[in-house]
């Protein structure tokens, strides 16, 4: 399927929205296509990733493939930042307990009765089992989502990893009262409990399992019982393929398959764990939906 350049800048049927959320006030945006849809999307984002990044896809989805698509920020970040970082209390799992379940919720009622599909990104592919409503979703879609520890990361990459979870990093995270993204040229600007969950999850085996039961509920596996696609990406260091398969024990319920996005068969020079949803990587994107 060719993919029109006008599709994927051009958002005439964009339309914004607030989500609350248990106490937080989340700002998404709703794609709607030229017709009636034939199923309501929402994308759980990655750790760090703006909305606004999913734009162009989100965009393309609504006018290509004729569906509803729900993008948000999650709490005390993008858009959805009420306050400085460093003065907010949001974990890692407040974005994925308590977040992720408030947009799917808005899904449902801001396009009812049409089929509810979730796409998750990363952190946004770990948390469906915790999400009230998930019985009702059809299609699930993850990409490099897994419960990655620092060992998967092959040698090139577990270097800068460990770098980022010990030392200076985590030294200045803790004096400063957050993760100075944009100083250290990381990303944005994180909460500092959404920094030490990630970096607790990622330094553990078996990643939020060592909280679970304990200071995270149970989730309930059968909740998730739509088909759902898992997509690794082969050059994606941050979470290999090898985490993402481990994932599909998570929903033991889901009717399962998975699919490996390769850079040489599109045509590029690289994927890597980010760039699936950036309009240049466009060729991407009907793989991604198939």
């Amino acid at each position: 399927m060719a993919i029109h350049h006008r599709t994927i800048t051009d958002a005439a049927g964009a339309q914004p929205i607030r989500i609350r959320s248990d106490g937080a006030d989340l700002a998404g945006t709703l794609f709607r296509p030229p017709g009636r849809p034939r199923a309501a999307l929402v994308i759980h984002g990655a750790t760090g990733v703006p909305a606004g990044f999913y734009r162009a896809f989100a965009a393309w989805a609504a006018a290509e493939q004729g569906l509803a698509v729900l993008t948000y920020d999650y709490r005390d970040f993008g858009a959805s930042a009420a306050r400085p970082a460093r003065a907010s209390r949001a974990g890692m799992a407040d974005w994925g307990l308590r977040d992720q379940a408030a947009a799917l919720a808005a899904l449902g009622r801001l396009v009812p009765n049409v089929p509810r599909w979730v796409l998750g990104h990363s952190l946004g592919g770990l948390w469906f089992g915790h999400h009230p409503g998930m019985e009702r979703v059809e299609r699930i879609i993850t990409l490099g989502a897994g419960p990655v520890h620092v060992s998967d990361h092959p040698p090139s990459y577990r270097w800068k990893a460990r770098a980022f979870w010990h030392g200076p990093v985590n030294w200045l995270a803790g004096a400063m009262g957050y993760l100075p993204g944009r100083l250290l040229r990381t990303g944005p600007d994180l909460p500092l409990q959404v920094y030490r969950q990630w970096r607790r999850w990622c330094l553990t085996p078996g990643w939020n399992l060592c909280d679970t039961g304990r200071s995270l509920p149970l989730p309930d596996a059968n909740r998730v019982r739509g088909a759902m696609k898992l997509i690794a990406v082969s050059d994606d260091a941050m979470v290999p393929p090898a985490a993402v398969w481990r994932l599909m024990s998570y929903y033991p319920q889901a009717t399962k398959r998975q699919q490996v996005l390769r850079p040489d068969d599109f045509g590029l020079s690289r994927i890597g764990h980010i760039a699936a949803f950036h309009r240049d990587n466009a060729v991407l994107w009907p793989a991604i939906l198939a």
